[in-house]
């Protein structure tokens, strides 16, 4: 059993991929080729954007959104203690200074009593100036954007929408990667909407974001004149083979395989929600299940059901092991586990089960079964 089948999605959809890559190759144009504007039309119009600017990776994504804001040295970025480390990595590499978030332990996404609480701790303080919030729509699930953005608006920040989980996700219908200022997804393989191999993108309304974006992704050049740079930019390109390939798994994913992940999630939730603590998705919200995350009693329970279950041959992840203030990059912080209770109790409970679109209920009942001791 595979813990996200990729080869299974290929199966289903090798005479579309298969054909998209032959007439990349056939074509020769492997750099900014038809299928990446195709692909970027697409993409916008399903999520509700006015554009959709495609890159190299997730990391670039939120890089080069934080970049045309002119974020640097003395800026405070705010988000989650509790997720992949690019969502506070990519402030640091602009030299601004990540402020770690904890979460709602319901959701996993970030708690917004406690995002206030960051933004008021940093103006008491007053050595960082709060400029941007990044949320995270973590496993699938948009963060609480009625509650964040207003948030936000009170005192002046930016909102940079991190839905490299949450691409398929929505809120009353209101799509992931619409939320914010600007947004971004990822294309990693394992994500809802993945490629085979490195890819992302950022979604916005203004047409000046869209403008320099596309100049900053191909190292600041001048549209007009590629030799003609007009700032420092990042080399960050959605190569025309990944956009062939992400076309046919774009429709397929918005034809039935988000209906698949949540008929699988809820079929996971039936049958194990009176002896685990099953994902909660919020009234009015639909998760894309980039992971389902189960909460176990305590660190020994968790790691002991991870064991059986490997016993059995079925696949288990921990995401994640630790909050991004216990990792060694940002030791120097020092931040106390005392402003993250939510954040840790989560990486000593969490434990993610197989999911994708191709998982078969008889495995879903099988891996209950084991889990239930039946």
């Amino acid at each position: 059993m595979q813990f996200r089948d990729l080869r299974a999605q290929y199966e289903a959809l090798k005479p579309e991929i298969d054909a998209g890559i032959q007439e990349v190759i056939n074509s020769s144009a492997f750099i900014f080729g038809d299928p990446v504007e195709e692909l970027e039309n697409k993409l916008a119009e399903y999520v509700g954007r006015k554009h959709c600017i495609s890159v190299g990776n997730g990391t670039d994504a939120l890089q080069l959104a934080l970049m045309f804001w002119g974020i640097g040295p003395g800026d405070a970025v705010f988000t989650s203690d509790f997720t992949f480390f690019a969502s506070a990595g990519t402030s640091s590499i602009l030299r601004a200074t990540p402020v770690l978030v904890d979460i709602d332990l319901t959701t996993f996404n970030m708690s917004p009593a406690a995002l206030e609480e960051q933004i008021q701790r940093v103006l008491s303080e007053g050595k960082l100036t709060p400029k941007v919030v990044v949320p995270v729509d973590l496993f699938g699930q948009p963060a609480d954007y009625d509650k964040i953005l207003p948030i936000a608006e009170k005192y002046g920040l930016k909102v940079l929408e991190d839905g490299a989980q949450g691409f398929g996700g929505s809120i009353q219908g209101k799509m992931a990667c619409s939320f914010g200022d600007m947004s971004t997804t990822s294309f990693f393989p394992a994500k809802p909407l993945g490629c085979y191999g490195d890819g992302g993108a950022i979604f916005t309304d203004d047409n000046e974001a869209d403008a320099r974006l596309r100049s900053l992704r191909a190292q600041g050049k001048n549209p007009l004149d590629k030799y003609d740079n007009r700032e420092i930019g990042i080399n960050s390109r959605l190569d025309t083979l990944q956009a062939a390939i992400l076309l046919p798994k774009f429709r397929a994913f918005a034809e039935y395989e988000l209906d698949n992940v949540n008929r699988a999630a809820e079929r996971y939730t039936e049958q194990l929600q009176n002896q685990f603590v099953t994902p909660t998705v919020l009234p009015g919200f639909v998760s894309s299940w980039a992971q389902y995350t189960i909460l176990l009693e305590n660190k020994t329970a968790r790691d002991e059901m991870q064991k059986k279950l490997k016993q059995h041959g079925i696949p288990s992840m921990i995401y994640y092991p630790r909050g991004l203030h216990q990792q060694e990059a940002y030791r120097w912080m020092n931040l106390p586990d005392e402003w993250y209770p939510n954040s840790i109790a989560a990486t000593q409970r969490v434990l993610s089960l197989p999911m994708h679109p191709y998982l078969r209920e008889e495995e879903i009942d099988g891996i209950c079964e084991i889990m239930l001791g039946k």
